[in-house]
C-alpha cells in the first residue's frame, strides 16, 4: 500500500464514528473514560463483549458481529490503515455493533476493567517463532494474564492460526497451567464438530492458506483450573 494511500485511510478513519484512536497517554490516563464503560458510552447497550486482537483487515470482526447481532465487537490493531477496511464496510452495511480501537494488544489492561470482556478472538495472529520473540506471542504467559483479568470469570478466549507451532505451543502452555480446553483441533476443515463461527468465516489470507493446503487449527478455552 502507498503512503499516500495509507494517509488518505488515516484521514477518513478520523472521520469514522465506528473508530477510535486514543494515544498513549490517553490510554494510560483514562481520559477517554474507555476503562469500564464499553457497553455503556460506545454500544449504548449492555450486550457481551467480544474483543478480536491484531484484527488485521477486520474481517473477522465484522463478520461475527453479522452472525451474532446480539452481541458486541471490538476489533483491536495498531494498523488503522488496514482496520480501515473493516470499519468503512461495517459502516456501510449499518452494523452499529461493531468497533474498532486503534491501539497496541500489549495495552489491554489499560483498556478494560477486570471481567469487562466476555469473549476474545486471536485470529491467525503472528507466531512469534524465534526465541527472542517470544514477548509478542499473542499467547505467552503475559498475554494469558491480561486475558485473564479482564475476561468475565466464564469468559473464553479463541484462537484461530494456520500455525502447527502455535496451537502445540498454546496448548502445551494451558496444561502447564491447568487452565480448561474446551474445543481444540488442528483441521477444522476435516471435522464436523467445528462451531460454525470457526469454519463459517474466511479472512483474506485464510483463504490463501487453504488454497495452499495448509491446515487451519482452532483452539477454544477459558481460565477455570482442571
Amino acid at each position: 500500500m502507498g503512503s499516500k494511500n495509507k494517509l488518505k485511510r488515516f484521514k477518513e478513519n478520523e472521520t469514522f464514528k465506528n473508530v477510535i484512536q486514543p494515544t498513549r497517554e490517553e490510554v494510560f490516563d483514562d481520559a477517554l473514560n474507555l476503562k469500564g464503560n464499553w457497553k455503556r458510552n460506545f454500544f449504548k447497550n449492555d450486550h457481551p463483549l467480544v474483543l478480536e486482537l491484531g484484527c488485521g483487515k477486520g474481517e473477522y470482526a465484522v463478520n461475527l458481529a453479522k452472525m451474532f447481532p446480539e452481541k458486541n465487537f471490538l476489533g483491536i490493531d495498531i494498523k488503522g490503515a488496514r482496520f480501515w477496511r473493516g470499519a468503512k464496510t461495517a459502516l456501510e452495511e449499518g452494523l452499529n455493533n461493531v468497533l474498532f480501537l486503534r491501539t497496541q494488544i500489549e495495552l489491554i489492561d489499560h483498556l478494560f476493567s477486570e471481567n469487562e470482556v466476555d469473549e476474545i478472538w486471536i485470529t491467525f495472529p503472528d507466531p512469534q517463532i524465534k526465541y527472542k520473540r517470544t514477548k509478542h506471542r499473542l499467547t505467552n504467559l503475559e498475554f494469558l494474564e491480561k486475558y485473564r483479568t479482564i475476561l468475565k470469570s466464564e469468559g473464553v478466549v479463541h484462537l484461530k492460526t494456520d500455525s502447527e507451532f502455535l496451537h502445540g505451543y498454546t496448548i502445551a502452555l494451558l496444561h502447564a497451567l491447568h487452565f480448561k480446553i474446551e474445543y481444540a483441533h488442528h483441521d477444522v476443515y476435516n471435522t464436523d464438530t467445528a462451531p460454525q463461527e470457526v469454519t463459517g468465516i474466511q479472512t483474506f489470507y485464510e483463504k490463501q492458506y487453504l488454497e495452499q493446503n495448509k491446515k487451519i487449527t482452532y483452539l477454544r478455552f477459558n481460565f477455570s483450573l482442571v
